[in-house]
């Protein structure tokens, strides 16, 4: 794989990630528990400093660096907003979140399908395991949050 290439996916990454940096902040704000206020706060951070190290790696190989999610990312915060205001929130909120998860497994999924230098390679399979991890956080979240909605 060329450099060009690698910045390419990486600057994806960068993008998925400030998407998820954005989606944790606004799920912050949607989201009437407190516990939830601080855990999408504290991903929120967490989201920021994964950007910024695959920023800082972009250009250690002579890349400029994404700074910005994508229009999809936007969107569906847009969706989340909605979604929150109709329904149980909190609920609402970690469905929405989850799905945001679900699409940010796959983007790393398929950058680590890709041929990446090994340093690189280890960077993102860190931070793919952090995206799963955050990913069934919020899925047994929001499974607890519906059982206790319903009764």
């Amino acid at each position: 794989m060329n450099t060009n290439e690698t910045i390419d996916i990486l600057n994806g990454l960068i993008a998925t990630t400030e998407d998820g940096k954005k989606g944790f902040s606004e799920a912050a704000k949607d989201a009437t528990k407190p516990e939830l206020k601080e855990l999408f706060q504290k991903r929120a951070a967490e989201c920021s400093d994964a950007a910024m190290e695959l920023q800082s790696i972009v250009r250690s190989i002579g890349g400029k660096p994404e700074t910005s999610g994508t229009v999809a990312g936007a969107a569906h915060r847009g969706w989340v907003k909605i979604k929150s205001s109709v329904a149980d929130s909190n609920v609402a909120v970690l469905e929405e979140v989850e799905r945001g998860e679900d699409h940010a497994k796959a983007v790393f999924a398929k950058a680590l399908k890709s041929e990446l230098p090994p340093s690189v390679r280890v960077a993102v399979q860190r931070q793919n395991e952090g995206t799963i991890r955050n990913h069934d956080r919020i899925r047994n979240l929001r499974n607890s949050y519906r059982a206790t909605a319903h009764m």
